[in-house]
């Protein structure tokens, strides 16, 4: 099967880091499910292991076309990419799919499957379906989004998509880790542009107004030409490319291979510039960055001291006895002192 289980866990018997390797490179995709389960793992005990997997792997990385895409809840975004995942994997493509869940805010578990909402791309013997739980990560995108990516990347996969909740984060941080960022909008909703915020235009490499087709082909148009003034009044991203909008339609395929082709001309138009590598310099930049934030919190919150008097500051600024800023600034200065005293 294309899809697997991502809440296995590796056996002991496969925690080395040159078997996980040499099987991601052979394409197999028991081992490929074993080592995203291992980067995607929060276990302090998993960390050596993946960090020293992921260094393996990272001279195989680099060669594929990364997508992200988003859109509101209801925009047809797991459809969309069933039919444009069908369409790659037909034309010769290896495409990889991590599409990211709402998750329970109870369990942390993904809720909606989307290997059952992707039933065609899920038989496709090129394609590979990853679900992963959004948790409480902004912006809709698993907490390690970017590293299932580099080891689908080495694994030989040229296409990855990255599917986002699109529950209104911040969307930064899909558009951060991939080379075009789509956005699906909806047609029929009143005022097209209304819900809508500029900032997550602003980052769109193109605007799809999906459900093209039967009774809402000309709303469809309409949202489309509506979307298409509006990014040319932004500032787009890259000096190499404007933004664009069009039409899609996953129930007929009508603009399906459109759209592939208008990610192929943005791609060509990057790397004709000379901007697909800097952009990428920058993102692994970003991406140090983002794991110094999260050591530096988890350090914070497993620091004894600190866990000591969060509960009595937590109940101190919920009963209004003390400011937010005052609180935090003690356990910050609680922590700092516990760590210059190591």
């Amino acid at each position: 099967m294309p899809t697997d289980d991502p809440s296995a866990r590796p056996p002991g018997g496969d925690r080395d880091s040159e078997r996980l390797t040499e099987g991601v490179r052979a394409g197999d995709r028991t081992l490929l499910a074993r080592a995203i389960t291992l980067v995607e793992s929060t276990s302090p005990a998993d960390e050596t292991l993946a960090q020293e997997v992921l260094t393996r792997l990272l001279p195989h990385t680099g060669g594929a076309v990364r997508v992200g895409i988003s859109g509101a809840p209801g925009v047809g975004k797991s459809t969309l990419i069933d039919a444009l995942g069908v369409h790659l994997a037909e034309a010769g493509h290896r495409v990889a799919v991590l599409a990211v869940d709402p998750s329970s805010a109870r369990s942390g578990g993904s809720l909606l499957g989307d290997k059952t909402r992707m039933e065609r791309l899920a038989q496709q013997p090129a394609a590979y379906i990853r679900p992963s739980p959004a948790a409480r990560t902004l912006g809709g995108v698993a907490r390690r989004t970017r590293e299932a990516l580099l080891v689908c990347e080495a694994a030989g996969f040229d296409v990855v998509l990255v599917e986002t909740v699109g529950v209104g984060q911040s969307e930064t941080a899909v558009a951060g880790m991939v080379d075009f960022f789509l956005l699906l909008v909806q047609p029929g909703a009143g005022d097209e542009l209304q819900g809508i915020k500029r900032g997550v235009i602003e980052l769109a490499d193109a605007v799809a107004v999906t459900k093209a087709d039967g009774e809402t082909l000309a709303a469809a148009r309409r949202a489309a030409a509506d979307y298409g003034a509006a990014l040319s009044y932004l500032r787009p991203r890259s000096a190499s490319w404007r933004p664009r909008a069009v039409t899609v339609s996953a129930v007929t395929g009508e603009g399906i291979r459109e759209l592939w082709a208008l990610v192929e001309e943005h791609h060509e138009a990057l790397t004709a510039a000379g901007e697909l590598e800097p952009l990428r310099r920058e993102q692994r930049t970003d991406w140090l960055h983002a794991a110094i934030e999260e050591r530096l919190l988890a350090a914070f919150h497993a620091h004894p001291a600190v866990r000591e008097r969060l509960t009595d500051l937590e109940r101190a600024v919920a009963a209004g006895e003390t400011t937010p800023g005052r609180a935090a600034a003690e356990l910050v200065d609680t922590f700092r002192g516990k760590q210059s005293a190591d």
